[in-house]
């Protein structure tokens, strides 16, 4: 009977936050495509591209929030919602690769703490839920922040300061805080996904206790 009320009460897939996770995962390819043409020089498609993974960012904002808002949770919003996030972010580190914009260093570490933090996951999921932290948070926070800083054509609008103020400052500062802004996300990434080992060990060892205490 309880099994019959749960399923009556479940809140159905077609809702507005499950529409805007597929619409981000919609916007990956398109986002793809404009990163494709853009050379990683087309100021045009550079900006058409930071665009299409600002909206990106913001649905991925709005649908957990109003998800929670209406109680409208649902199972394939929990699946689907974090790969359409490492999908994004994921295909914005390898286009940036790919361009030569961002050394392989970068995207090796970034996605392969990615895969393993969900692989994690899926091992604890018998023995619990490892929630998502406020560190965890800021780390995607800074992943979209530098994403896009690497994105937007800075070095026009550098070239724009240089003409203004007629130096050749304004390029070389703002060339300076891309590599800063992604390594404080990386170094952030990499200890958030210690603290998730750390976790999800916890976690397990209490899990545990309890039947080896009935064992023994």
């Amino acid at each position: 009977m309880d099994e019959r009320n749960f399923t009556a009460h479940e809140p159905s897939p077609w809702n507005v936050p499950n529409f805007l996770t597929v619409l981000r995962l919609v916007l990956v390819p398109c986002f793809v495509a404009l990163l494709w043409l853009s050379h990683g020089t087309r100021s045009g498609w550079l900006i058409a591209a930071t665009a299409v993974f600002g909206i990106g960012i913001a649905t991925d904002y709005y649908d957990g929030a109003l998800a929670r808002a209406q109680g409208s949770v649902t199972a394939f919003g929990k699946l689907a919602d974090p790969i359409a996030d490492k999908a994004l972010t994921g295909s914005a580190l390898l286009g940036l690769w790919f361009l030569n914009v961002l050394s392989w260093p970068v995207p090796l570490l970034i996605i392969g703490r990615e895969l393993a933090v969900t692989l994690l996951r899926v091992w604890v999921l018998p023995y619990g839920i490892i929630s998502a932290s406020r560190a965890g948070k800021l780390k995607t926070s800074l992943q979209m922040c530098a994403i896009g800083w690497y994105l937007w054509p800075w070095a026009a609008v550098g070239a724009w300061l240089d003409n203004l103020i007629g130096t050749a400052t304004g390029l070389a500062t703002l060339s300076a805080v891309g590599p800063v802004l992604m390594g404080v996300a990386v170094v952030v990434t990499m200890v958030t996904g210690l603290d998730y080992i750390r976790r999800a060990w916890l976690l397990r060892r209490a899990a545990m206790r309890p039947a080896d205490h009935t064992v023994g």
